[in-house]
This record gives structure tokens, C-alpha cells and sequence, in this order.
């Protein structure tokens, strides 16, 4: 439980950045070169790899080298994880909300009509 929710942090600390969140989108559509996840960003080499680094921390990205390319691919499976988490309190707040507006149509049902 504890290594899970360890796991679980990482995942939420490496989605809490937007450069990070951009450089996921992009190897969303496919391996990626560290120059090309680092250009739409003009940082260095050195500023991408420390932001794939907590992508590969996080178990969301997979990294190989061939020769001085280092080439970067999305591992979506902590991601969906992450999702299951969020799913659980999508499904709590959905029950509350519905029972609230049972409520309140409950409560505008049993107002008497000022047209009677």
C-alpha cells in the first residue's frame, strides 16, 4: 500500500507541471527524441532530460539511447492507475451531486404553485 501510494505521488508530482504534462501529450502520438520533446519548450538538453528523469521516475515515460540520441516513449500504464484513483471521487462526487438534486427537486415539487 504504501510503495502504491509512494508511486501515486510521483505520478501526481510529475503531472504537476506543464512542460511535463506537454512533453507526455506529445509521446502520446509516439517516440520522441529528447531534442524534439526539448524544442517546443528552447530549453537545453540538460533542462528536458531533468524533466524526463521525473517522468521516468513516475514510471510514465521509458528512455533508450542509440549512439548520443536518447529516444523517450510514453509507459501510460501508471497513468491509468492514476485514473482509477481519480475515478473513485469522480463516482463519490456524481453520487452527491445526483442525491442533491434529488433533493432539490424534491424540495421545488412540494412548494405550492403561485399560480393556484
Amino acid at each position: 500500500m504504501v510503495q502504491q501510494q509512494s508511486q501515486l505521488d510521483a505520478v501526481f508530482h510529475a503531472l504537476s507541471d506543464g512542460t511535463r504534462r506537454g512533453m507526455l501529450q506529445r509521446l502520446a502520438g509516439g517516440e520522441h527524441s529528447l531534442g524534439e520533446l526539448a524544442a517546443p519548450y528552447a530549453m537545453s538538453f540538460a533542462g528536458a532530460s531533468k524533466h524526463v528523469r521525473v517522468l521516468e521516475q513516475a514510471g510514465l515515460v521509458r528512455r533508450r539511447i542509440a549512439g548520443r540520441t536518447h529516444y523517450c516513449r510514453l509507459d501510460a500504464m501508471r497513468m491509468r492507475e492514476a485514473q482509477q484513483w481519480l475515478t473513485f471521487y469522480e463516482r463519490f462526487w456524481t453520487g452527491h451531486l445526483d442525491r442533491l438534486e434529488d433533493l432539490l427537486r424534491a424540495e421545488d415539487a412540494a412548494k405550492p404553485n403561485p399560480k393556484d
